[in-house]
Protein backbone atom coordinates (compact mmCIF):
# COMPACT_ATOMS: atom_id res chain seq x y z
CA UNK A 1 0.00 0.00 0.00
CA UNK A 2 1.32 3.30 -0.85
CA UNK A 3 2.07 5.42 2.22
CA UNK A 4 0.21 8.86 1.87
CA UNK A 5 1.37 11.98 1.83
CA UNK A 6 3.07 13.81 4.71
CA UNK A 7 0.54 16.25 6.28
CA UNK A 8 1.08 20.24 7.67
CA UNK A 9 -1.61 22.03 9.08
CA UNK A 10 -0.45 25.92 8.63
CA UNK A 11 -2.12 29.38 10.86
CA UNK A 12 -0.57 32.81 9.30
CA UNK A 13 -1.10 35.58 11.67
CA UNK A 14 -0.73 39.16 11.70
CA UNK A 15 0.00 41.42 8.42
CA UNK A 16 0.02 41.19 4.52
CA UNK A 17 4.39 41.12 5.49
CA UNK A 18 3.44 37.77 7.08
CA UNK A 19 1.21 36.50 4.89
CA UNK A 20 3.70 36.90 2.29
CA UNK A 21 6.12 34.63 4.70
CA UNK A 22 3.61 32.18 5.54
CA UNK A 23 3.10 31.90 1.46
CA UNK A 24 6.81 31.12 0.47
CA UNK A 25 6.80 28.43 3.45
CA UNK A 26 3.63 26.65 1.86
CA UNK A 27 4.80 27.12 -1.71
CA UNK A 28 8.18 25.22 -0.67
CA UNK A 29 6.56 22.86 1.41
CA UNK A 30 3.75 21.88 -1.46
CA UNK A 31 7.30 21.65 -4.39
CA UNK A 32 8.96 19.17 -1.89
CA UNK A 33 5.46 17.06 -1.73
CA UNK A 34 4.06 17.82 1.80
CA UNK A 35 0.39 18.15 1.71
CA UNK A 36 -1.42 21.35 3.64
CA UNK A 37 -4.33 19.89 6.61
CA UNK A 38 -7.38 22.35 6.92
CA UNK A 39 -7.63 20.61 10.50
CA UNK A 40 -5.52 20.03 13.39
CA UNK A 41 -6.53 16.26 13.58
CA UNK A 42 -5.54 15.41 9.78
CA UNK A 43 -1.85 17.09 9.98
CA UNK A 44 0.87 15.48 10.95
CA UNK A 45 2.59 18.22 12.51
CA UNK A 46 1.56 22.35 12.45
CA UNK A 47 3.40 25.86 11.71
CA UNK A 48 2.21 28.48 13.11
CA UNK A 49 3.26 31.72 12.30
CA UNK A 50 2.87 34.47 15.00
CA UNK A 51 2.74 38.51 15.16
CA UNK A 52 4.39 40.23 17.73
CA UNK A 53 3.77 43.97 17.35
CA UNK A 54 1.50 44.80 20.14
CA UNK A 55 -0.31 43.23 22.99
CA UNK A 56 -3.04 41.70 21.73
CA UNK A 57 -1.14 40.21 18.75
CA UNK A 58 0.86 38.56 20.81
CA UNK A 59 -1.99 37.13 23.08
CA UNK A 60 -3.83 36.04 19.69
CA UNK A 61 -0.35 34.02 18.98
CA UNK A 62 0.11 32.75 22.31
CA UNK A 63 -3.74 31.32 22.44
CA UNK A 64 -3.01 29.71 18.54
CA UNK A 65 0.25 28.21 19.72
CA UNK A 66 -1.67 27.12 22.76
CA UNK A 67 -4.45 25.77 20.65
CA UNK A 68 -1.81 24.08 18.31
CA UNK A 69 -0.30 21.99 20.92
CA UNK A 70 -3.65 20.82 22.44
CA UNK A 71 -5.04 19.89 19.19
CA UNK A 72 -2.13 18.17 17.82
CA UNK A 73 0.48 18.37 20.09
CA UNK A 74 3.67 18.42 17.22
CA UNK A 75 4.36 22.41 16.70
CA UNK A 76 6.60 24.70 14.65
CA UNK A 77 6.61 28.34 15.75
CA UNK A 78 7.77 31.08 13.16
CA UNK A 79 7.39 34.82 12.79
CA UNK A 80 7.86 37.90 14.47
CA UNK A 81 6.96 36.43 18.16
CA UNK A 82 9.10 33.62 17.19
CA UNK A 83 12.27 36.00 17.46
CA UNK A 84 11.11 37.79 20.80
CA UNK A 85 14.14 37.53 23.60
CA UNK A 86 13.79 38.18 27.19
CA UNK A 87 16.41 39.72 29.30
CA UNK A 88 18.54 36.73 29.83
CA UNK A 89 18.78 36.12 25.99
CA UNK A 90 16.62 33.11 26.12
CA UNK A 91 13.90 32.57 23.56
CA UNK A 92 10.26 34.11 24.61
CA UNK A 93 8.17 31.10 23.09
CA UNK A 94 10.57 28.23 24.13
CA UNK A 95 10.40 29.75 27.66
CA UNK A 96 6.81 29.23 27.71
CA UNK A 97 6.62 26.00 25.39
CA UNK A 98 8.93 23.64 25.84
CA UNK A 99 7.46 21.30 24.63
CA UNK A 100 7.36 22.98 20.73
CA UNK A 101 9.43 21.03 18.10
CA UNK A 102 11.31 24.26 17.26
CA UNK A 103 11.51 28.04 16.36
CA UNK A 104 12.14 30.63 14.43
CA UNK A 105 11.97 34.52 13.80
CA UNK A 106 10.49 36.00 10.43
CA UNK A 107 11.63 35.65 7.27
CA UNK A 108 13.16 32.40 7.54
CA UNK A 109 12.11 30.30 5.41
CA UNK A 110 15.07 27.97 5.24
CA UNK A 111 15.12 27.60 9.13
CA UNK A 112 11.62 26.21 9.24
CA UNK A 113 12.12 24.09 6.27
CA UNK A 114 15.02 22.44 8.12
CA UNK A 115 12.95 21.97 11.22
CA UNK A 116 9.74 20.47 9.39
CA UNK A 117 12.82 17.88 7.30
CA UNK A 118 14.03 16.93 11.11
CA UNK A 119 10.64 16.36 12.21
CA UNK A 120 8.41 15.10 9.61
CA UNK A 121 11.07 13.89 6.57
CA UNK A 122 10.34 15.18 2.79
CA UNK A 123 8.55 12.71 0.37
CA UNK A 124 10.84 13.22 -1.89
CA UNK A 125 13.07 15.89 -3.66
CA UNK A 126 11.54 19.50 -4.92
CA UNK A 127 9.97 19.70 -7.99
CA UNK A 128 9.19 22.88 -8.88
CA UNK A 129 6.28 21.57 -11.56
CA UNK A 130 4.11 20.81 -8.29
CA UNK A 131 3.47 24.19 -7.88
CA UNK A 132 2.34 27.02 -10.49
CA UNK A 133 5.14 29.81 -11.38
CA UNK A 134 3.68 32.15 -9.23
CA UNK A 135 3.58 29.88 -5.95
CA UNK A 136 1.08 29.12 -3.49
CA UNK A 137 -0.80 31.73 -2.37
CA UNK A 138 -2.99 32.30 0.83
CA UNK A 139 -5.26 35.32 -0.72
CA UNK A 140 -7.54 35.03 -3.68
CA UNK A 141 -6.43 34.17 -6.65
CA UNK A 142 -7.28 38.10 -8.67
CA UNK A 143 -4.76 40.05 -5.77
CA UNK A 144 -1.28 39.34 -4.29
CA UNK A 145 0.95 41.35 -2.00
CA UNK A 146 4.65 41.05 -3.33
CA UNK A 147 7.14 42.20 -0.03
CA UNK A 148 9.85 44.27 -1.84
CA UNK A 149 11.95 44.66 1.41
CA UNK A 150 12.30 42.91 4.88
CA UNK A 151 13.16 44.98 8.20
CA UNK A 152 13.25 48.81 9.09
CA UNK A 153 16.27 51.32 10.37
CA UNK A 154 13.80 53.56 12.28
CA UNK A 155 13.73 53.28 15.72
CA UNK A 156 10.11 54.18 16.56
CA UNK A 157 9.30 54.69 20.28
CA UNK A 158 5.96 52.65 20.31
CA UNK A 159 7.47 49.93 18.49
CA UNK A 160 9.72 46.79 18.49
CA UNK A 161 9.77 45.59 14.54
CA UNK A 162 13.44 46.76 14.29
CA UNK A 163 14.30 44.37 16.72
CA UNK A 164 11.97 41.51 15.62
CA UNK A 165 12.24 41.91 12.41
CA UNK A 166 15.91 43.41 11.81
CA UNK A 167 17.77 46.53 9.73
CA UNK A 168 16.07 47.45 6.29
CA UNK A 169 16.95 44.38 3.49
CA UNK A 170 15.68 45.32 0.37
CA UNK A 171 14.89 43.03 -2.52
CA UNK A 172 16.75 42.68 -6.09
CA UNK A 173 14.29 44.66 -7.95
CA UNK A 174 15.37 41.96 -10.56
CA UNK A 175 13.59 39.21 -8.09
CA UNK A 176 10.62 41.41 -7.50
CA UNK A 177 9.70 42.02 -11.37
CA UNK A 178 10.58 38.40 -11.75
CA UNK A 179 8.02 37.49 -8.90
CA UNK A 180 5.48 40.05 -10.31
CA UNK A 181 5.72 38.79 -13.94
CA UNK A 182 4.70 35.53 -12.19
CA UNK A 183 2.12 36.38 -10.33
CA UNK A 184 0.70 37.87 -13.46
CA UNK A 185 0.56 35.25 -15.51
CA UNK A 186 -0.80 33.16 -12.93
CA UNK A 187 -4.19 35.93 -13.05
CA UNK A 188 -3.10 38.33 -10.51
CA UNK A 189 -5.02 41.62 -11.30
CA UNK A 190 -3.91 43.71 -8.21
CA UNK A 191 -0.67 43.86 -6.90
CA UNK A 192 -0.32 45.25 -3.28
CA UNK A 193 3.26 46.16 -2.51
CA UNK A 194 4.56 46.21 0.71
CA UNK A 195 7.36 46.29 3.24
CA UNK A 196 8.22 47.86 7.30
CA UNK A 197 8.59 51.25 4.94
CA UNK A 198 7.74 50.90 1.49
CA UNK A 199 9.80 54.54 0.91
CA UNK A 200 13.20 53.56 1.86
CA UNK A 201 13.39 50.94 -0.49
CA UNK A 202 16.99 50.70 -2.24
CA UNK A 203 18.55 52.58 0.31
CA UNK A 204 20.59 49.94 1.71
CA UNK A 205 21.68 49.24 -1.68
CA UNK A 206 22.55 53.19 -1.77
CA UNK A 207 20.22 52.74 -4.86
CA UNK A 208 22.48 50.73 -7.22
CA UNK A 209 22.01 49.26 -10.30
CA UNK A 210 20.90 45.78 -11.03
CA UNK A 211 19.05 43.98 -13.95
CA UNK A 212 15.94 43.75 -15.10
CA UNK A 213 15.49 41.26 -18.22
CA UNK A 214 19.41 42.17 -18.81
CA UNK A 215 18.27 45.63 -18.70
CA UNK A 216 20.59 47.97 -16.21
CA UNK A 217 17.80 49.26 -13.46
CA UNK A 218 18.30 51.77 -10.43
CA UNK A 219 17.25 50.34 -7.01
CA UNK A 220 14.84 52.67 -6.08
CA UNK A 221 11.06 53.40 -5.40
CA UNK A 222 10.10 55.25 -8.95
CA UNK A 223 12.21 52.71 -10.97
CA UNK A 224 10.17 49.63 -9.15
CA UNK A 225 7.05 50.93 -8.85
CA UNK A 226 7.52 52.95 -13.41
CA UNK A 227 8.23 48.93 -14.27
CA UNK A 228 5.28 47.35 -11.98
CA UNK A 229 3.16 49.73 -14.05
CA UNK A 230 3.93 48.21 -17.34
CA UNK A 231 2.34 45.09 -16.39
CA UNK A 232 -1.21 46.20 -16.95
CA UNK A 233 -2.33 46.17 -13.95
CA UNK A 234 -3.44 47.87 -10.72
CA UNK A 235 -0.44 48.26 -8.24
CA UNK A 236 -1.28 49.97 -5.42
CA UNK A 237 1.46 51.40 -2.61
CA UNK A 238 1.08 50.75 1.13
CA UNK A 239 3.04 51.81 4.10
CA UNK A 240 5.01 54.36 2.44
CA UNK A 241 6.73 57.00 5.06
CA UNK A 242 6.13 60.55 3.88
CA UNK A 243 9.67 61.28 2.22
CA UNK A 244 10.23 64.10 -0.35
CA UNK A 245 11.46 61.43 -2.64
CA UNK A 246 7.45 60.20 -2.28
CA UNK A 247 6.71 63.19 -4.74
CA UNK A 248 8.00 61.07 -7.57
CA UNK A 249 5.22 58.60 -7.28
CA UNK A 250 2.89 60.93 -8.05
CA UNK A 251 3.36 61.49 -12.12
CA UNK A 252 2.85 57.87 -12.22
CA UNK A 253 -0.15 57.95 -11.22
CA UNK A 254 -1.11 60.57 -13.57
CA UNK A 255 -0.13 58.43 -16.50
CA UNK A 256 -1.96 55.52 -15.16
CA UNK A 257 1.18 53.45 -14.26
CA UNK A 258 0.49 53.52 -10.30
CA UNK A 259 -2.59 53.61 -8.85
CA UNK A 260 -4.29 56.94 -7.24
CA UNK A 261 -3.66 55.86 -3.65
CA UNK A 262 -1.22 56.58 -0.65
CA UNK A 263 -1.04 54.61 2.60
CA UNK A 264 1.17 56.93 4.52
CA UNK A 265 0.76 56.30 8.18
CA UNK A 266 1.00 59.86 10.03
CA UNK A 267 0.31 58.06 13.48
CA UNK A 268 -0.26 61.87 14.88
CA UNK A 269 -0.55 65.49 13.99
CA UNK A 270 1.22 66.70 17.00
CA UNK A 271 4.77 68.33 16.85
CA UNK A 272 5.63 67.41 20.60
CA UNK A 273 4.15 63.50 20.51
CA UNK A 274 5.64 63.22 16.80
CA UNK A 275 9.00 64.12 18.40
CA UNK A 276 7.99 61.98 21.38
CA UNK A 277 6.99 58.70 19.08
CA UNK A 278 10.46 60.00 17.16
CA UNK A 279 8.63 59.30 13.61
CA UNK A 280 10.87 59.76 10.79
CA UNK A 281 9.57 62.14 8.03
CA UNK A 282 7.01 63.67 10.04
CA UNK A 283 7.55 67.19 8.99
CA UNK A 284 5.25 69.64 6.72
CA UNK A 285 2.60 66.78 6.33
CA UNK A 286 -0.13 68.91 5.32
CA UNK A 287 1.80 70.38 2.95
CA UNK A 288 2.97 67.22 1.24
CA UNK A 289 -0.59 66.59 1.43
CA UNK A 290 -1.81 69.33 -0.52
CA UNK A 291 1.27 69.15 -3.18
CA UNK A 292 -0.01 65.56 -3.75
CA UNK A 293 -3.56 66.77 -4.49
CA UNK A 294 -2.35 69.69 -6.71
CA UNK A 295 -0.72 66.97 -8.63
CA UNK A 296 -3.03 64.45 -8.40
CA UNK A 297 -6.18 65.80 -7.21
CA UNK A 298 -8.36 62.46 -7.80
CA UNK A 299 -5.83 60.73 -5.32
CA UNK A 300 -6.90 58.71 -2.15
CA UNK A 301 -4.56 58.99 1.39
CA UNK A 302 -5.15 56.15 3.58
CA UNK A 303 -2.93 56.72 6.96
CA UNK A 304 -3.05 55.37 10.46
CA UNK A 305 -3.33 57.45 13.83
CA UNK A 306 -2.66 56.57 17.39
CA UNK A 307 -4.28 57.94 20.62
CA UNK A 308 -3.65 57.89 23.96
CA UNK A 309 0.28 57.72 23.33
CA UNK A 310 2.05 58.49 27.03
CA UNK A 311 2.11 62.24 27.57
CA UNK A 312 -0.89 63.32 25.04
CA UNK A 313 -2.36 65.92 26.53
CA UNK A 314 -6.40 66.94 25.55
CA UNK A 315 -4.26 69.77 23.66
CA UNK A 316 -2.47 67.45 21.75
CA UNK A 317 -5.66 65.76 20.86
CA UNK A 318 -7.38 68.57 19.65
CA UNK A 319 -4.07 69.30 17.38
CA UNK A 320 -5.16 65.64 16.17
CA UNK A 321 -8.80 66.23 15.23
CA UNK A 322 -7.96 70.07 13.87
CA UNK A 323 -5.44 67.97 11.48
CA UNK A 324 -7.88 65.26 10.55
CA UNK A 325 -10.60 67.85 10.05
CA UNK A 326 -8.02 69.67 7.53
CA UNK A 327 -6.49 67.18 5.82
CA UNK A 328 -9.86 65.47 4.97
CA UNK A 329 -8.41 61.91 4.42
CA UNK A 330 -10.28 59.29 2.02
CA UNK A 331 -9.45 55.96 4.49
CA UNK A 332 -8.12 56.05 8.22
CA UNK A 333 -7.41 53.67 10.93
CA UNK A 334 -7.24 55.07 14.57
CA UNK A 335 -5.95 52.05 17.46
CA UNK A 336 -5.58 53.28 21.23
CA UNK A 337 -1.86 53.05 22.07
CA UNK A 338 -0.92 49.45 23.72
CA UNK A 339 2.19 49.36 25.27
CA UNK A 340 4.96 46.61 23.87
CA UNK A 341 6.91 44.97 25.69
CA UNK A 342 10.36 45.95 24.94
CA UNK A 343 9.40 49.43 23.75
CA UNK A 344 11.23 52.71 24.12
CA UNK A 345 7.56 53.98 25.18
CA UNK A 346 6.91 52.26 27.35
CA UNK A 347 8.73 54.14 29.98
CA UNK A 348 7.58 57.64 29.22
CA UNK A 349 5.75 59.90 31.60
CA UNK A 350 1.94 60.49 31.30
CA UNK A 351 0.16 57.33 31.02
CA UNK A 352 -3.20 58.00 29.64
CA UNK A 353 -5.91 55.90 31.50
CA UNK A 354 -7.64 53.05 29.62
CA UNK A 355 -10.92 54.71 29.31
CA UNK A 356 -9.31 57.91 28.10
CA UNK A 357 -7.57 55.88 24.98
CA UNK A 358 -11.55 54.76 24.42
CA UNK A 359 -12.88 57.90 24.60
CA UNK A 360 -10.45 59.67 22.55
CA UNK A 361 -10.95 56.84 19.92
CA UNK A 362 -14.99 57.01 19.82
CA UNK A 363 -14.30 61.06 19.16
CA UNK A 364 -11.83 60.53 16.20
CA UNK A 365 -13.74 58.25 14.36
CA UNK A 366 -16.68 60.35 14.74
CA UNK A 367 -14.92 63.24 13.08
CA UNK A 368 -13.67 60.79 10.47
CA UNK A 369 -16.64 59.35 10.02
CA UNK A 370 -18.26 62.83 9.10
CA UNK A 371 -15.20 63.44 6.70
CA UNK A 372 -15.67 60.06 4.66
CA UNK A 373 -19.58 60.53 4.71
CA UNK A 374 -18.92 63.86 2.64
CA UNK A 375 -16.37 62.77 0.04
CA UNK A 376 -18.79 59.38 -0.91
CA UNK A 377 -21.46 61.68 -1.25
CA UNK A 378 -19.74 63.58 -3.84
CA UNK A 379 -19.21 60.30 -5.58
CA UNK A 380 -22.48 59.75 -6.55
CA UNK A 381 -23.28 59.84 -9.82
CA UNK A 382 -19.91 59.40 -11.47
CA UNK A 383 -18.71 56.57 -13.53
CA UNK A 384 -15.40 54.21 -11.36
CA UNK A 385 -13.67 51.13 -13.07
CA UNK A 386 -14.25 48.61 -9.80
CA UNK A 387 -12.49 45.57 -9.29
CA UNK A 388 -14.73 42.47 -8.72
CA UNK A 389 -14.11 40.32 -4.69
CA UNK A 390 -16.95 38.11 -4.81
CA UNK A 391 -19.96 37.09 -7.20
CA UNK A 392 -23.44 38.23 -6.58
CA UNK A 393 -25.11 36.56 -3.13
CA UNK A 394 -28.54 35.37 -2.96
CA UNK A 395 -29.94 38.87 -2.90
CA UNK A 396 -27.86 39.70 -6.30
CA UNK A 397 -25.22 42.00 -4.72
CA UNK A 398 -22.12 41.40 -5.85
CA UNK A 399 -18.96 43.26 -3.82
CA UNK A 400 -15.88 44.76 -5.24
CA UNK A 401 -13.87 48.11 -4.51
CA UNK A 402 -12.80 50.98 -6.50
CA UNK A 403 -9.31 52.15 -6.90
CA UNK A 404 -9.68 54.25 -3.85
CA UNK A 405 -9.94 50.63 -1.49
CA UNK A 406 -7.39 48.29 -0.26
CA UNK A 407 -8.84 44.64 0.67
CA UNK A 408 -10.07 44.44 4.06
CA UNK A 409 -9.13 47.41 5.80
CA UNK A 410 -10.41 50.23 3.23
CA UNK A 411 -14.21 50.64 2.17
CA UNK A 412 -16.64 48.39 -0.67
CA UNK A 413 -18.28 48.89 -3.60
CA UNK A 414 -21.85 46.63 -3.18
CA UNK A 415 -22.98 46.72 -7.20
CA UNK A 416 -27.00 45.84 -7.29
CA UNK A 417 -29.10 44.39 -9.91
CA UNK A 418 -27.61 41.13 -9.71
CA UNK A 419 -24.89 41.73 -12.43
CA UNK A 420 -23.31 38.93 -13.59
CA UNK A 421 -19.54 39.48 -12.72
CA UNK A 422 -16.98 37.01 -10.84
CA UNK A 423 -14.06 37.83 -8.66
CA UNK A 424 -11.22 39.79 -10.96
CA UNK A 425 -13.12 40.86 -13.11
CA UNK A 426 -12.98 44.56 -13.91
CA UNK A 427 -16.05 46.20 -14.17
CA UNK A 428 -17.76 50.08 -15.05
CA UNK A 429 -20.04 51.03 -12.58
CA UNK A 430 -22.17 54.39 -11.60
CA UNK A 431 -21.83 55.16 -8.11
CA UNK A 432 -25.65 55.34 -6.63
CA UNK A 433 -25.16 55.83 -3.23
CA UNK A 434 -22.80 55.74 0.05
CA UNK A 435 -22.94 55.30 3.21
CA UNK A 436 -20.23 56.54 6.01
CA UNK A 437 -17.67 54.01 4.42
CA UNK A 438 -18.93 52.08 1.46
CA UNK A 439 -20.46 52.72 -1.59
CA UNK A 440 -23.67 51.20 -3.67
CA UNK A 441 -23.66 51.21 -7.86
CA UNK A 442 -25.29 49.50 -11.16
CA UNK A 443 -23.64 48.01 -14.08
CA UNK A 444 -22.70 50.68 -16.49
CA UNK A 445 -24.12 48.84 -19.36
Amino acid sequence: MQKRPPRIGFVSLGCPKALVDSERIVTNLRAEGYLISSTYQGADLVIVNTCGFIDAAVEESLEAISEALEKNGRVIVTGCLGGKKVQDGTNFIFNKFPKLLGVTGPDETEAVLALVHEHLPRPHEPYGSLVPGNGLRLTPKHYAYLKISEGCNHHCTYCIIPQLRGPLVSRRIGDILREAENLVKGGVKELIVIAQDTAAYGIDRRYGLDFIGGRPARTDIKTLFRELGNLGIWVRPMYVYPYPSVDELIPLMNEGKLLPYLDVPFQHASERILRAMKRPGSERNMERINAWRALCPDITIRSTFIVGFPGETEEDFEILLDFLREARLNRVGCFPYSAVDGAIANGLEGSVPEEVKLERRERFMQVQAEVSRQLLEAKIGSVQTVLVDEASDEDGIATARSTSDAPEIDGLVFIEGSPKVQPGDFVKVRITDSSDYDLFAEVVE
